[in-house]
C-alpha cells in the first residue's frame, strides 16, 4: 500500500530563521494521520537562514540523521566533535545516555536539510557522532545505504535502530526497483524532481509511506534525487 503525503498536506513551522515542514506529525496542528512508521518518528524538511541555527540543546535515546541538500551545516557538541557537513554529506548522532549539540548555517546561502529521527533498539549507550560524504556517482541509478543499523552494510554510517537510510539519484526516463520486505515499512521522499512509484505519480518534495509491498519500482519523470528510510 502506498499512502501519498503531499507537500501541501504537511505540517509546518515558521520561526523566521527556520522554515520547516513535517512529514510526520510533531505538533497538535499537524495531520494526525501522518503517524510514525516503526522506529521512524520524525522527518523534517528544514530551511535555515544564513547566520542562524539551533542553539546548544540536548537529546537522549534517539538516532538523529541529517541529510544535507543545500549549503553547509556547522556542528559542535559536548563530545568535543566539530565539523562542517556539506551538501551530499550525511551526519549521524547517536544520543545514547545524553548529548548536547548545536547546528547552524555555516555557509552564505540558505541551508536545506532533512532531519530524520529513529528510536534506537535499546536505550542508553555511549553518545557518538560521525559524518561521511556520499558522492553523487555512488548513488547514481541505485539506492546506496547511507546509514544502517545492520552489520551487513559495511560502507554505511552505523546507527542503533532497526532501519536503513538510503539515497539515490535517477535520470529522467530511468527506473530502479528496490526490494523491501512485505512485513516491513518504508518512507520515500523526493528531494528534487518528479517520479512514479509503482505507477503512482509523486511530486517534488512529496513523501510516500510504503507498507505491505515487497518491491517498489521507481521511474523518474525528471532528473530526481531520492531519500528513503526502510523503517522495519
Amino acid at each position: 500500500m502506498l499512502i501519498h503525503r503531499r507537500w501541501k498536506s504537511l505540517g509546518s513551522a515558521d520561526l523566521g530563521w527556520l522554515s520547516a515542514k513535517h512529514h510526520f506529525a510533531v505538533s497538535a496542528s499537524d495531520d494526525p494521520s501522518h503517524q510514525a512508521l516503526g522506529p521512524l518518528i520524525v522527518w523534517n524538511d528544514d530551511e535555515i537562514a544564513v547566520g542562524s541555527g539551533f542553539p546548544m540543546h540536548g537529546h537522549r535515546d534517539m538516532e538523529i540523521i541529517t541529510y544535507v541538500r543545500q549549503g553547509v551545516v556547522g556542528h559542535r557538541d559536548t563530545l568535543g566533535s566539530e565539523g562542517a557537513i556539506h551538501a551530499g554529506d550525511v551526519q549521524v548522532m547517536s544520543a545514547g545516555t545524553g548529548i548536547r549539540h548545536m547546528e547552524f548555517n555555516k555557509g552564505d546561502i540558505p541551508l536545506k536539510l532533512y532531519q530524520i529521527w529513529l528510536v534506537p533498539r535499546t536505550s542508553g549507550g555511549e553518545p557518538r557522532w560521525d559524518t561521511k560524504s556520499f558522492p553523487e556517482d555512488d548513488r547514481a541509478g541505485r539506492f546506496a545505504v547511507l546509514a544502517s543499523g545492520f552489520d551487513d552494510d559495511k560502507e554505511a554510517l552505523p546507527i542503533r535502530a532497526n532501519a536503513r537510510v538510503l539515497g539515490a539519484t535517477l535520470k529522467a526516463g530511468k527506473s530502479i526497483e528496490q526490494e523491501l520486505n512485505s512485513t516491513r515499512q518504508a518512507y520515500l521522499v523526493v528531494a528534487s524532481g518528479k517520479i512514479e512509484v509503482n505507477g503512482e505519480p509523486v511530486g517534488t518534495l512529496d513523501g510516500v509511506a510504503i507498507t505491505r509491498v515487497a518491491t517498489v519500482k521507481i521511474t523518474a519523470l525528471e532528473d530526481s534525487e531520492l531519500v528513503m528510510v526502510d523503517a522495519g
